[in-house]
């Protein structure tokens, strides 16, 4: 006899009893685990591997699935395939598939393998800026600036990343002035959004509440997304934090994968699965099928040999 029972996943019973008048009617998943979530596994993985996971994820009604990286194959040697897959998946009308262009040179070649969105990467972490593009941040803010012209030349919509909003693994606390800070210059030289990224997985909710209030001052929260790393338990307790204070847009990675090469220690991305379980029971519009997306982190897990860091994943399997 089961302890519990078993819950069709498709049905809530507390999302009557829910007020949702403080949230956001939809919110948008940003599925990063094609790209931040394979980034930091050891072992190469096969590029058709990486091509049926984004084909899969296509599936599910994820609006956004952020592909590949165009870095350097020196620095990220899982992106090395970078060209292969954006010319191998099918790219179904009505999703994004966003690539990581940290330089005008990854932007040329992400355009040239058929890009129609990209993203760049800051951090509100002077030291972990160094680590991760081998630069300060006004230096990376430069580069940005001939990425944002030969985006805007082109007619290609840029994303802004923020790392290391609520701690750094260098430099440890990071003030929330400092977010706003780098966000707002981000915003201002045209990147219609800004994701905010708890790298290491630090924050709380009351820290992801005053950073939050913070960048909300320079930056309209309709432009604002929350990207929560799970290290210390917290990414739906901040993203709950930050759906009431209006953001509707959210990052998440398929089983939970992930991690950062340039920060110790910290684990996967909040799990998809496990997010838009939330979200449907505050009654929460995505257009994700929960079912697909299981389905879709049961084949990466299988491919990778590893078992899910999603909750709802795990919780499925013992029922």
């Amino acid at each position: 006899m089961p302890r519990f029972a078993a819950v069709p996943l498709s049905r809530d019973t507390t999302r009557r009893q829910v007020s949702t008048a403080a949230f956001p009617q939809r919110v948008k998943v940003v599925e990063v685990g094609p790209r931040d979530g394979l980034q930091n596994e050891k072992s190469v993985v096969p590029t058709p591997v990486k091509i049926r996971l984004i084909d899969m994820l296509s599936e599910t009604g994820l609006p956004v699935i952020e592909a590949t990286s165009f870095v350097s194959p020196r620095w990220v040697p899982q992106m090395a395939d970078h060209a292969e897959v954006m010319q191998g998946i099918n790219k179904l009308p009505g999703v994004s598939y966003p690539v990581l262009t940290p330089n005008l040179k990854g932007f040329q070649a992400a355009v040239a393998a058929g890009a129609k969105e990209v993203s760049i990467f800051g951090a509100a972490s002077e030291l972990f800026t160094k680590k991760n593009i081998n630069c300060s941040i006004e230096e990376s803010l430069e580069r940005f600036s001939e990425v944002m012209n030969a985006a805007r030349a082109a007619s290609i919509p840029v994303r802004g990343y923020v790392s290391c909003v609520l701690g750094c693994p260098y430099e440890g606390n990071i003030s929330a002035a400092k977010v706003a800070e780098v966000s707002k210059k981000m915003y201002s030289m045209g990147c219609y959004e800004i994701s905010l990224g708890d790298t290491i997985g630090i924050g709380t909710p009351g820290s992801m509440k005053e950073m939050l209030a913070a960048v909300m001052k320079e930056v309209p929260v309709g432009a604002l997304a929350v990207h929560c790393h799970d290290t210390y338990g917290q990414a739906l307790a901040n993203i709950l934090v930050a759906l009431q204070m209006g953001v509707s847009v959210v990052d998440a990675s398929v089983a939970g994968l992930g991690g950062c090469p340039y920060a110790q220690g910290a684990s996967g991305n909040v799990a998809t699965e496990d997010l838009v379980y939330m979200l449907n029971g505050l009654g929460i519009h995505t257009g994700v099928d929960l079912q697909k997306l299981m389905d879709t982190g049961t084949f990466i897990c299988n491919a990778l040999n590893r078992r899910t860091n999603s909750k709802v994943s795990q919780a499925a399997c013992r029922l």
